[in-house]
């Protein structure tokens, strides 16, 4: 029994490291790669104590090679899911049980295991699956999941510590619960963090999980298994399924035990999702707890006062990082009249210096979208601008999918505010500029507050302080993470929780306290020493 009361590892976020030429992580990551991309590998189902696999397989290929064949993954059938709710709720039985701080020892021994001998896997396993340049795969798959995992572990110290005051003769005390039920995670493609960690911060509060990753993530998805496996996490607490979405998703919420989602994707399956919920609502034991993240049409505004040279490498690191595929990317830009000519001028002139290819080498800042359907949707949208009158495309406009899924980064100049690319989530590779008289600022802060359905992010530069407050103001609700004077992207955990509102999510702010208190059910405690003996109050005289 523990007699103690432990204080876990006060969290820094992990150092990124550089891969510059001839250093030790460029070697191991890039002979990680060589490996995984040489081999064929089958990647089983884990439910319970068992690697599952089915007569149903889909093949795995990298995005930039794809007509390379990485392996192939099995998919479940409505029985399968079945058998994963049944393994979590057999393993909730002692799983919530466990002390915290040894839950808590499991998942920093993970983040060890990343941080050491995983790291060039994880890293790899990400450019592969997923496209990623060796730096974009660092700050996600290994410095942000690290950090997940060091800074939640500290969060849930703070959250059992946060306890009632108590009177004279009372203890009050609360016991933070983990829900009752099992937890549904559905992961997205982009970031092998969110991946983990849809799954791992409600497992962290007790809870057991059926993990549903995305199909193009399979290949890393199955490092992060092998990872919770080593640091000792206990047969049926995540479990982690594949195959079609809409089936796993109907069987998982068809349960009675069905207690929440830890959700990242699109807001029309989301808010699909959460329909299906409401439906089935007089089913559940419990109240659902519903947390999502969905998408966003992140923008840019600068003010007249902004230096042109900052708001440049904004909008290209912002719109272009990881070919525009993180719901933060840069996909709409208001620019002052004044300096809109300079600030293109140096957008047009770096992107011709930025090189595209396989993530293999590290000369590429821009790799290739997720998949076919990206691409298509991609082309598609840079055709009808070559059509249109009201826009033009002043950069990029090129791609090519006979090897990779290769779109170029665009650039949209459009003289209606209201254009589809000013509206539409892409997600890739494009942005569109809308340039606007100096004198109408307040205006264009009305603008484009009032122009997306999504609030997720957004960045407004500025010299003008009086011009940030303005923005601040006006701008209040139109995203959730706000940047002064830097790119809409790139939460760090610990620093800037991340999360939007409107169509953009329920804003629970991953990476902080807040979105592992959605994982608990707490329940308070009140002890009277010396009870009452006398129904009589004092007032009856």
């Amino acid at each position: 029994m523990a007699n103690s009361v432990y204080k876990v590892p006060y969290p820094t976020n992990e150092s990124i490291l550089s891969y510059s030429p001839g250093s030790a992580e460029k070697e191991a990551v890039l002979a990680n790669y060589s490996k995984m991309y040489n081999e064929t590998i089958e990647v089983p189902m884990r439910i319970g104590n068992q690697n599952i696999t089915t007569e149903e397989t889909a093949s795995m290929q990298p995005p930039h090679d794809h007509k390379h064949k990485l392996g192939v993954y099995h998919k479940a059938n409505k029985a399968h899911i079945n058998k994963a709710i049944d393994a979590a709720l057999q393993a909730h039985i002692s799983w919530s049980q466990m002390p915290w701080e040894s839950r808590a020892a499991i998942f920093l021994k993970a983040a060890e295991l990343i941080a050491g001998p995983y790291r060039a896997k994880i890293n790899a396993s990400t450019m592969l699956a997923q496209s990623k340049t060796i730096h974009q795969a660092e700050i996600d798959a290994a410095c942000e999941y690290i950090d997940f995992l060091r800074f939640n572990v500290a969060f849930m110290q703070e959250i059992y510590q946060n306890q009632p005051e108590s009177g004279p003769g009372v203890w009050n005390r609360v016991s933070y619960r983990p829900l009752e039920g099992f937890v549904y995670a559905v992961s997205p493609f982009n970031f092998t963090a969110i991946a983990g960690n849809l799954s791992a911060s409600a497992a962290m509060m007790g809870n057991t999980v059926v993990w549903k990753p995305s199909d193009h993530q399979v290949f890393s998805a199955n490092i992060l298994m092998k990872v919770f496996q080593e640091a000792g996490l206990p047969d049926g607490v995540i479990n982690m399924v594949f195959g079609d979405p809409e089936m796993i998703t109907n069987t998982v919420l068809a349960s009675k035990d069905f207690a929440g989602i830890h959700y990242t994707g699109s807001t029309e399956v989301f808010k699909n999702i959460w329909s299906k919920i409401g439906t089935n609502i007089g089913h559940y034991r419990s109240y659902p707890k519903i947390v999502g993240e969905t998408g966003g049409k992140d923008f840019i505004i600068a003010h007249p006062s902004s230096n042109p040279k900052e708001v440049a490498t904004g909008i290209i690191r912002g719109a272009f990082e990881f070919q525009g595929q993180k719901c933060s990317a840069a996909s709409r830009v208001y620019l002052p009249e004044s300096i809109a000519s300079d600030i293109i001028d140096y957008v047009k002139s770096d992107l011709e210096t930025i090189k595209m290819g396989s993530p293999e080498n590290f000369e590429n800042f821009v790799t290739a979208v997720i998949h076919k359907g990206a691409f298509d949707r991609l082309a598609n949208a840079i055709e009808q601008v070559k059509i249109d009158s009201d826009a033009e495309i002043i950069a990029g406009g090129g791609y090519d999918d006979s090897k990779g899924y290769f779109i170029e980064p665009t650039v949209v100049l459009t003289s209606d505010p209201q254009y589809p690319t000013m509206k539409k989530e892409l997600f890739g590779p494009l942005v569109t500029i809308y340039v606007y008289p100096d004198s109408a600022w307040s205006e264009t802060l009305s603008l484009v507050d009032e122009t997306s359905e999504y609030a997720l992010t957004g960045a407004v530069f500025s010299q003008d302080r009086y011009a940030l407050e303005e923005a601040l103001t006006a701008l209040e609700n139109a995203a959730g993470n706000f940047y002064i004077n830097d790119k809409p992207s790139g939460a760090v955990v610990g620093q800037q929780p991340f999360g939007g509102s409107r169509g953009s999510g329920t804003n629970d702010k991953a990476g902080s306290a807040a979105n592992l208190m959605r994982w608990v059910s707490p329940r308070l405690i009140k002890e009277t020493f010396v009870p009452a003996s006398d129904y009589r109050y004092p007032f009856l005289g």
